[in-house]
């Protein structure tokens, strides 16, 4: 398995989805700052790499058969992380705040970092939900037209713009849950927490494991394909002076 550590943690992630537990387990970033190769990421965290290969091996051999997303088309895609993450996404968000509010009002004085964290998560619901209305209404549609017309001219500035701020607004999302991360010590309650507390910790902890998945598939699988598409258009269809 030493071929895993000249890989980029995309690239792992993208064959075997599963291994994205793995870099869960040990906080490594595989979606916004995955193009780096596991080696070098290992030795910034100082994380000895016989471990992590070994965990991942053991996760590969057991999922003879995960699921391809690279080879899914571009419509495929963008559809199943409508229906997968985006449903997922707007389920749960709308819950996890109402949590926060009981605990809030209920814990804050004693836990101060709670009212924090139902600002920031307050500030994401909002931001993700104007995030999903464009991919929905603006830039999946695009995506999906360039592909079942391929012989359509559309500049890459009509992809890639939107998918930079699509990036960006990604990398805000990131950076908000790490702060939550942070003021919750990753999302632990000491043995008096009460029960709602608890579940409330639990599902900020799964929701960023979704939104990190979510995420990986945009920015490392739909956005490049996408824009490798519009490209290659746009070569075997050059404009004539």
């Amino acid at each position: 398995m030493k071929d895993l550590l000249v890989k980029t943690l995309s690239e792992i992630v993208t064959d075997n989805f599963q291994t994205a537990t793995v870099f869960e387990k040990y906080g490594l970033d595989f979606c916004c700052k995955g193009k780096r190769p596991l080696q070098t990421v290992l030795e910034e965290k100082n994380i000895p790499g016989d471990v992590i290969t070994a965990e991942l091996a053991l996760i590969i051999s057991n999922q003879p058969n995960p699921v391809d997303f690279n080879s899914m088309s571009l419509t495929e895609l963008a559809e199943y992380i409508v229906r997968v993450h985006h449903n997922y996404t707007k389920t749960n968000m709308p819950l996890i705040l109402s949590y926060l509010q009981k605990v809030t009002t209920k814990h804050g004085h004693q836990l101060p970092g709670l009212i924090q964290v139902h600002e920031l998560f307050t500030d994401l619901t909002d931001e993700m939900s104007q995030h999903m209305f464009k991919e929905e209404k603006i830039l999946f549609p695009r995506i999906k037209q360039l592909e079942l017309f391929e012989e359509m001219r559309m500049g890459t500035e009509m992809l890639q713009n939107p998918i930079n701020v699509m990036k960006h607004e990604h990398d805000s999302a990131g950076n908000i849950m790490q702060k939550i991360k942070e003021l919750t010590n990753n999302y632990t309650t000491d043995a008096s927490a009460c029960t709602t507390l608890k579940m409330t910790f639990a599902a900020l902890k799964a929701f960023e494991v979704d939104l990190h998945q979510h995420v990986h598939l945009e920015n490392n699988i739909l956005f490049p394909k996408a824009i490798a598409l519009s490209q290659k258009i746009m070569d075997n269809n050059p404009i004539n002076l």
